[in-house]
């Protein structure tokens, strides 16, 4: 796990160049269940800033931070002037608290020991936590069997599952679940926010060679697998990318 998490660093350039940005309706939600203005925000896993610009843009004070040197390098060149920490979550001192803490497509990789203990840590009281992901799905049924298909002999799932192994399709998913359970937070809210794409075939498979489970193959392997995909492609996708967002509340 721990390889996976620190594997995005040696594709860092087509991780900025081929994930998509997150919308503008993201920073409404996160803002509008705030009730009062956003100034202090942490970032963890910040990757090469996709979301840190848009808080930024906004007036934000954002600390992001990432363990992996390469990604923050080329957060730096996007997003200029935003204080960026390099270290994993688990590392990050305890002394300050931020009116929003935010994890974008990251905080399953963080350690589920004493998680939400450290979390509440950084979180000011009354303020919001907000954990958010793209699991972008191709929308034709029969191009994502078809894709499914052409991966399996050596991809057999892209994602992460849920890390206290929860179902996806309950009313409440991860870390929702978590978070309900947590004595240091409240207000719990999941929404879904539409945000389909339509890109080419070619962008489609930089898209997947910055996914975790394409990069822990063999270079070999991860080439063919690419081409047998590519194979079975239209010309052009369409890609359902809805964001997942959890917010809660840091108990006062």
């Amino acid at each position: 796990m721990v390889a996976r998490a620190l594997s995005f660093g040696t594709v860092a350039e087509a991780y900025e160049r081929y994930r998509p940005e997150y919308p503008q309706e993201l920073l409404e939600f996160v803002q509008a269940y705030a009730g009062v203005p956003i100034r202090t925000a942490l970032e963890i896993g910040a990757g090469t800033g996709k979301a840190t610009r848009l808080f930024a843009r906004a007036g934000i004070a954002v600390t992001a931070t990432d363990p992996d040197a390469a990604m923050l390098a080329e957060l730096r060149k996007r997003v200029p002037g935003v204080t960026t920490v390099q270290a994993p979550f688990e590392d990050l001192p305890s002394d300050r608290s931020y009116d929003l803490v935010y994890s974008a497509a990251a905080l399953h990789w963080t350690n589920p020991d004493g998680r939400w203990e450290r979390m509440a840590k950084l979180v000011r009281p009354g303020g919001v936590f907000a954990s958010f992901a793209v699991p972008s799905e191709l929308a034709d049924p029969a191009v994502r069997e078809a894709v499914r298909q052409a991966r399996t002999p050596y991809v057999e799932d892209e994602g992460v599952p849920p890390p206290d192994g929860s179902s996806a399709d309950g009313p409440m998913q991860w870390p929702g679940t978590e978070l309900e359970r947590s004595d240091a937070f409240t207000d719990v809210r999941q929404s879904l926010i539409p945000n389909n794409l339509t890109i080419s075939a070619d962008h489609y498979i930089g898209h997947l060679s910055t996914i975790s489970a394409y990069l822990m193959l063999q270079p070999a392997d991860r080439d063919e697998v690419f081409r047998r995909i590519r194979l079975v492609l239209p010309e052009t996708v369409e890609v359902a990318s809805e964001v997942h967002l959890h917010l809660a509340r840091r108990v006062p």
